[in-house]
C-alpha cells in the first residue's frame, strides 16, 4: 500500500482534532454555525444566560461550571469570560467549492503569516469588506485555534479561511480563473490604487508576514507588486492593517 504524502497525514490529523473555542463572540456563533461540529459546551452560570438562545438552538447540552474552577485547558491568559465550546476544525473544502467561475471576486492569499491574532483580525476585515476567501498554508500559518477564533470575533465561522498545500499553485489556479494577483510590498513603485485601476473585476491579494514580507517564490509567482500609499514621512502597517487597507481599496472600485 502506497505511503501518504505528509502533508495529507497532517491535514487528516488536524481535521480528526479538537479545538476549544472560548469568549462570548466565538461561541455564540460557533453554536449558530450549522457546519461546525461541536463536542462540549462549559459554560458559567452568568455566560450561559447571556447565551441562552444560542444554546437553545444548537440542542447542545451545557455544562456548568464554577467560575473559580474553570475545567477547560485553556492558556491562562485566555479571556474565556465564562465560555468555552469544544469543536472540530471547519473544512472549507476546496478552492473549486469557493472560488465562483464567473463574476466580480477578490481573495486575500497569506505568505507565512502565523500570528492568530492577526489572522483573526484580517477574517474580521475579509468579512465585512465582502471577501471570498482568505487562503493560507497548511504549513507556515497559523491554524485554527481559540485564540484565532476570539480575535476574529465570529468571522471564522462565517468567512472561508481554507488552508492549502503550496501558495503559487493557489495563485496559479486564481490566475487561470481570471484573477489579478496583485503582492503587497513596500518597495513597489506602482501604489495599490493604480494597480487596481487595471486589474479587472476579478482580484487576489498577496500579504507577506512582517519583516521578511513575500517569499521569492511568491513574488515571482505575482502579476504585479505594489505598495499602499502613504502620505506620510513613515509607512508601515501591522499585516493586519495592510490588509484591511487593502479590502477596503478592492471592495470600494468594486463598489461593494
Amino acid at each position: 500500500m502506497a505511503k501518504k504524502p505528509a502533508w495529507v497525514v497532517e491535514k487528516e490529523k488536524s481535521q480528526n482534532a479538537s479545538l476549544w473555542l472560548f469568549g462570548l463572540h466565538a461561541v455564540r456563533d460557533a453554536l449558530s454555525n450549522p457546519k461546525r461540529r461541536r463536542l462540549r459546551l462549559v459554560v458559567t452560570r452568568n455566560a450561559a444566560d447571556k447565551l441562552s438562545d444560542a444554546i437553545a438552538a444548537s440542542g447542545m447540552e451545557p455544562e456548568i461550571a464554577d467560575p473559580r474552577k474553570f475545567p477547560v485547558p485553556l492558556d491562562p491568559g485566555s479571556v474565556h469570560q465564562g465560555a468555552a465550546l469544544e469543536v472540530r476544525p471547519l473544512d472549507w473544502g476546496s478552492l473549486d467549492d469557493l472560488i465562483p467561475e464567473t463574476g466580480p471576486a477578490h481573495v486575500l492569499l497569506l505568505d507565512r503569516v502565523t500570528d492568530p491574532h492577526n489572522v483573526g483580525a484580517i477574517l474580521r476585515s475579509a468579512e465585512v469588506f465582502g471577501a471570498t476567501a482568505v487562503i493560507g498554508t497548511l504549513r507556515h500559518s497559523a491554524p485554527e485555534t481559540g485564540a484565532l477564533a476570539k480575535s476574529a470575533s465570529g468571522a471564522l465561522e462565517r468567512q472561508p479561511y481554507p488552508r492549502i498545500r503550496n501558495l503559487s499553485e493557489a495563485m496559479e489556479q486564481l490566475k487561470d480563473k481570471g484573477f489579478q494577483v496583485i503582492g503587497l510590498a513596500g518597495e513597489a513603485e506602482d501604489t495599490l490604487e493604480t494597480s487596481l485601476e487595471t486589474a479587472g473585476p476579478r482580484v487576489a491579494l498577496v500579504l507577506g508576514a512582517e519583516g521578511p514580507g513575500l517569499r521569492e517564490k511568491t513574488r515571482a509567482t505575482c502579476d504585479r507588486l505594489a505598495r499602499i500609499a502613504y502620505p506620510g514621512a513613515f509607512g508601515s502597517l501591522n499585516v493586519s492593517n495592510a490588509a484591511a487597507v487593502s479590502l477596503y481599496s478592492v471592495s470600494r472600485r468594486q463598489g461593494k
